[in-house]
C-alpha cells in the first residue's frame, strides 16, 4: 500500500515550484519530517519533508520539472513493491547521492564581523556538473570487495583443502601492499559514506571535503550540523580550531611555499541558471530600467559603538545566548531614523506615495543558492538583543533551507552588510517595491584628528561608511542626507545601554 506525497502550498501567492534536488531515491528509507527534496519557487528554495513514514516506491517528478501546487511527487509506501529490486536500488542510490553531494555548494565561513549578521557577497560556484563526478561513485565500493572474497572462500567446502594452500600464498603478498591500503582508506573517507554521520544522503561537499583535508581534518569524526546532518564548512573549521598544534605546524609549511591561487572546479565550464538566479536577474534588471536609482554615502565614527560592544559583549552572549556584532547597532539605528524619515520607507504605487504603518526591514543573507532577504517586522520596535536573535535567525535558517515563504514578503526597506568581505562600501540595488537600500563598509581603525580638552589631536579611531541607495523619483538627495545624518549621529553619540534588552 503506497501514498503519494504532493507539493504543499508553499505561501499565499506561490503557485507552482521546480524540483531542484531528490534527496533520496527509489529503494530509500524515509522518516516523518525528514527532507525528500529541494524545490524553488519565485520567493524562495526550500527542503519538501516527507509527511509519512516508509520507503520511496517512485519518484514521479523529475529535477528541474516544474508543477503546480497539489501535484503529486512521489509516492512512498512500505517497499513491498520495490523489495525485488532491492539491492540494485540500494546501489543506485549510493552513486546517486554521490552525484548529488557533488553538485551542492557550500555556504561560505562567516567573518568575525558578520558572526550572525548576513551579508551579500559572491558566492562560491556550483562544481562541476554531476555527470563530470559520477565516474568515482562507483570506485566508492571498491575497497569492500576486496574485503569480500576471504567470508566468500570460508563457506566453499569442495575446495576447502585447496584454499588453505593458497591463502598463505596470498597472504604474504597482502601483507607488502598493506601500506598502500592504508592511503586507499583515507581515501575513501573523503567520498560520501553512507555508514557515517553527516555523509548520509551526499551532504559532504567537494568544498567541504578540500577544506577538510587543507586543516586535516577527519570527516569521520565530525557531526554535521547543518539539515540532515551535513557537514558545513563551519563544522570543518570548528574542529580544525580543536587541533591547534596542528595548524600551527601546518602554518610555516604554507607560508615558506609560494603563493598559489585557487582555482575554482567551474573555470571552463557552463552551467544552467536556477530558477531563484533568473528570478532575481529579472527583478534586478526591472528594478534598474524603471526606478531613477543612485547612491549616497557618509563616514561614521563608530568608536563609542565598538568600544560599548566589547564592553558588554560577554555579557550580552551570556545572557541572550547570542553574539553582539556590529549589525545589530546598525539595525536599530536605521529602524530609528526610518520612523523620522518615512520617505526613505515609502513605496510607489502609481501616481502616490504609500507611507507603511510599521518599518519591516529585509536583511540581504547570502546563501549558496543566491541572495535571498528574509523580513524583521515592525523592527523599529527591537532591541539589540531582539536584533541579535533575529537576524541570527533568520540568516540560518535561510541558509539552511528552512525559511518560511511568507518571511521573505512586506519588507520596506533593505539592510546589506557589504562589509562582512572587506568592502570598504558599494552601492547596493535598489529591490522593488522598495525605495531604499543601506549598505554597511566594513569597519575600520585609523588614524584621525579628534579634539581633546579643546585641542585637536591624533588618535586611533574606528570608521564605517554608509552607502544608502534610493529611488530619486520620490526620494530627493536631500532627503537621503537627512536620513543618513540620523542614523550617524545615533552611531557616534553611542548611547545604548537602555537599548541592550536585558
Amino acid at each position: 500500500m503506497s501514498e503519494s506525497v504532493n507539493l504543499p502550498a508553499l505561501g499565499e501567492s506561490v503557485t507552482e515550484g521546480t524540483v531542484t534536488r531528490w534527496l533520496k531515491n527509489v529503494g530509500d528509507r524515509v522518516e516523518v519530517d525528514e527532507p525528500l527534496l529541494e524545490v524553488s519557487t519565485d520567493k524562495v528554495d526550500t527542503e519538501i519533508p516527507s509527511p509519512i513514514a516508509g520507503v520511496v516506491e517512485e519518484i514521479l517528478v523529475q529535477e528541474d520539472e516544474t508543477v503546480e501546487v497539489g501535484t503529486a511527487l512521489v509516492k512512498i509506501g512500505d517497499g513491498s513493491s520495490s523489495s525485488d529490486g532491492g539491492s540494485d536500488s540500494s546501489g543506485a542510490s549510493d552513486a546517486n547521492a554521490a552525484a548529488a553531494e557533488a553538485e551542492e555548494p557550500e555556504a561560505a565561513p562567516s567573518t568575525e564581523q558578520e558572526a550572525e549578521t548576513p551579508a551579500p557577497e559572491p558566492t562560491e560556484p556550483e562544481p562541476a556538473p554531476a555527470g563530470q563526478t559520477q565516474p568515482a561513485a562507483p570506485q566508492a565500493p571498491s575497497a569492500p570487495p576486496a574485503a569480500a572474497p576471504v567470508p566468500a572462500a570460508a563457506p566453499v567446502p569442495p575446495p576447502a583443502a585447496a584454499p588453505p594452500a593458497a591463502v598463505p600464498a596470498q597472504a604474504a603478498p597482502a601483507a607488502a601492499p598493506a601500506p598502500a591500503s592504508a592511503p586507499s582508506a583515507t581515501a575513501a573517507a573523503a567520498v560520501p559514506n553512507p555508514t557515517q554521520d553527516g555523509a548520509a544522503s551526499g551532504y559532504v561537499t567537494p568544498l567541504v571535503r578540500k577544506l577538510a583535508n587543507e586543516q586535516g581534518v577527519d570527516l569521520s569524526t565530525v557531526t554535521g550540523s547543518g539539515v540532515g546532518g551535513r557537514i558545513r564548512k563551519e563544522d570543518v573549521l570548528a574542529a580544525a580550531a580543536k587541533a591547534p598544534a596542528a595548524s600551527a605546524a601546518a602554518a610555516p609549511a604554507a607560508a615558506s611555499g609560494p603563493f598559489v591561487a585557487e582555482v575554482s572546479p567551474l573555470r571552463g565550464t557552463r552551467e544552467k541558471m536556477t530558477r531563484l538566479r533568473k528570478v532575481v536577474a529579472e527583478r534586478a534588471v526591472q528594478s534598474m530600467t524603471s526606478t531613477a536609482q543612485l547612491t549616497s554615502v557618509v563616514e561614521v565614527d563608530v568608536t563609542k559603538v565598538a568600544q560599548f560592544r566589547d564592553a558588554h559583549k560577554a555579557e550580552f552572549l551570556e545572557k541572550t545566548g547570542s553574539k553582539l556584532s556590529f549589525m545589530p547597532f546598525f539595525a536599530l539605528a536605521a529602524s530609528e531614523a526610518l520612523k523620522a524619515h518615512p520617505k526613505i520607507n515609502s513605496t510607489v504605487d502609481g501616481d502616490e506615495i504609500v507611507y507603511p504603518e510599521t518599518e519591516n526591514v529585509s536583511i540581504a543573507v547570502d546563501t549558496e543558492r543566491g541572495l535571498l532577504t528574509p523580513v524583521i517586522k515592525d523592527a523599529a520596535s527591537l532591541d539589540l538583543a531582539q536584533f541579535s536573535k533575529s537576524i541570527a535567525d533568520l540568516a540560518e535558517r535561510t541558509r539552511n533551507n528552512q525559511l518560511k515563504p511568507d518571511e521573505l514578503a512586506g519588507g520596506t526597506f533593505t539592510l546589506t552588510n557589504t562589509g562582512s568581505r572587506g568592502a570598504l562600501f558599494d552601492t547596493p540595488v535598489v529591490f522593488l517595491p522598495q525605495s531604499a537600500i543601506l549598505g554597511t563598509g566594513i569597519v575600520t581603525k585609523r588614524p584621525a584628528v579628534v579634539k581633546v580638552d579643546g585641542q585637536e589631536a591624533i588618535a586611533i579611531r574606528s570608521f564605517v561608511y554608509l552607502a544608502l541607495s534610493y529611488d530619486h523619483r520620490i526620494i530627493d538627495g536631500a532627503d537621503a542626507s537627512r536620513y543618513l545624518v540620523a542614523v550617524k549621529n545615533r552611531l557616534e553619540e553611542g548611547n545604548f545601554a537602555p537599548n541592550l534588552g536585558y
